[in-house]
């Protein structure tokens, strides 16, 4: 599957018309956003919580040089290394050099989605070195060849039985006539498979939920402890992150990891909470003989000081995605990005440009449900408009956007006219309603295809206030 998201028009028109996608998409409220719920409920004083998040982010991202800075002299003190990746193609260089010096062939890899971003995988591959991943999601993609469709979730999108096809078809060692019907055969069988991986691994990579940088510590939080073997059994360790991710210390660390299991799967705290600082020490039975940590840019340093910076405050919880009716209809693979729904579309037309994602900032209802339950309170709303704006200065709009905007602010500005219009709207889409709907209007079939809007009754709002006034 190739990532384009220039092409998110066509995407999410084939996705509207999956019949798989559907009851798979239906799960985000029973599993996501019910379990959120409950947990803001059962937590208290959870908008206190909030708002000491967003302090601890905004501080981050506000001293983030500084931060960085005290995080490298942390790690190197703890016998690790620090590598800066200004971009994805640095990033991929610095990671091939540490694995190629290490004699490294195979590579065990925790859930990161910043490896996603800058297509760490194929490259691996394509320079001999065969990486694994052992998050049961994004196994299951890798062999499926997909990216993921959510962040917390890779492979979401999927049912039990398009899981236990792909299992038949990759395990072909293991017994064809096996049965892998319940969801407990399927984990089973992939913890079997993924074992000997983690055994006879040279080297493992994870991502970061958060770097303390008083510690020079990198922080994970998973549910299923292949995490933990990940970086605990093979002799080299490699964090890879975005720079973004540190915060002062653990303290802080302490807030965020109750705010993030809370809003991603309505827990309390995820099964594992694991502290990566540094190589193994000679009094310690267990761990890497190497530590590295590769930060990356990306694009994100040039969001500092824009009207989009707040974005970088996203701790990747995913709940802005579980609650997304855009993301609802259509998924994650309709993007053709790695970040996808309402986080997706604030951060990657800054990081892309907005001549590559400019789709991403337009698919919104702008309902605000996103910024409702973020953790860390991201305007996201806000942000989207924002590109919005840039897209049309840019003069990037499509032309029958930026013409029917002129005729809008044109009619605007004189309200005589205006109401005239709007006068005639409203009494010509009364005659073409049938039902209480609208279904269609001519030039405009595009908007109308999967949803219908509402007859008016034949007066305008203003109309009805002057009679009853």
């Amino acid at each position: 599957m190739t990532l384009d998201p220039k092409t998110f028009p066509q995407n999410a028109h084939a996705a509207l018309n999956d019949p798989l996608l559907r009851p798979a998409l239906g799960r985000l409220k029973t599993h996501f956003g019910a379990g959120r719920t409950m947990a803001v409920q059962r937590y208290g004083d959870f908008e206190g919580l909030r708002d000491a998040g967003k302090a601890i982010r905004d501080y981050a991202v506000t001293h983030l040089d500084e931060l960085l800075v005290t995080f490298e002299t942390a790690v190197n003190a703890r016998g690790g290394a620090v590598h800066w990746a200004r971009d994805a193609a640095e990033a991929r260089r610095l990671i091939l050099a540490i694995l190629q010096d290490a004699g490294a062939k195979t590579v065990t890899k925790g859930k990161s989605m910043v490896t996603e971003e800058i297509e760490l995988n194929p490259f691996l591959e394509a320079n001999g070195i065969a990486p694994i991943e052992t998050d049961l999601g994004e196994y299951i993609i890798q062999l499926r060849k997909e990216p993921p469709s959510h962040i917390i979730a890779p492979a979401f999108h999927l049912s039990k039985e398009q899981v236990a096809e792909t299992f038949f078809a990759s395990h072909a060692e293991l017994d064809p006539k096996r049965s892998l019907e319940e969801r407990n055969a399927l984990v089973q069988e992939a913890r079997a498979v993924l074992r000997r991986r983690f055994e006879s691994a040279d080297a493992g990579i994870t991502g970061a939920n958060f770097l303390s940088a008083k510690e020079g510590a990198a922080i994970i939080v998973t549910n299923e402890g292949n995490g933990d073997l990940t970086r605990l059994l093979p002799k080299t360790h490699i964090v890879v992150t975005g720079i973004e991710k540190v915060v002062a210390d653990m303290n802080d660390v302490a807030v965020l990891v109750r705010l993030l299991p809370r809003s991603a799967t309505g827990q309390p705290i995820s099964t594992y909470v694991s502290v990566m600082a540094g190589r193994r020490g000679t009094d310690e039975s267990d761990g890497p003989e190497n530590f590295h940590v590769v930060l990356v840019d990306n694009g994100r340093s040039k969001l500092i000081g824009t009207e989009a910076q707040d974005v970088l405050r996203c701790i990747r919880c995913s709940a802005c995605i579980n609650h997304c009716p855009i993301y609802g209809a259509v998924g994650g693979h309709a993007y053709g990005a790695t970040y996808m729904g309402p986080i997706g579309a604030a951060l990657n037309p800054g990081m892309m440009g907005v001549a590559e994602a400019a789709h991403h900032a337009n698919a919104s209802t702008f309902c605000g449900r996103c910024a409702e339950v973020c953790p860390v309170k991201i305007p996201l709303p806000k942000i989207m408009r924002h590109w919005r704006a840039v897209e049309h200065a840019d003069g990037l709009a499509p032309k029958a956007i930026t013409r029917g905007l002129a005729l809008w602010a044109f009619a605007a500005k004189r309200p005589a006219l205006y109401r005239l219009g709007a006068s005639m709207v409203a009494r010509v889409l009364k005659l073409m309603g049938r039902g209480g709907a609208v279904r269609s209007v001519p030039m405009r079939n595009g908007w109308f295809a999967v949803r219908d809007f509402p007859a008016p009754q034949g007066q305008t709002f203003m109309a009805q206030w002057k009679a009853r006034r």
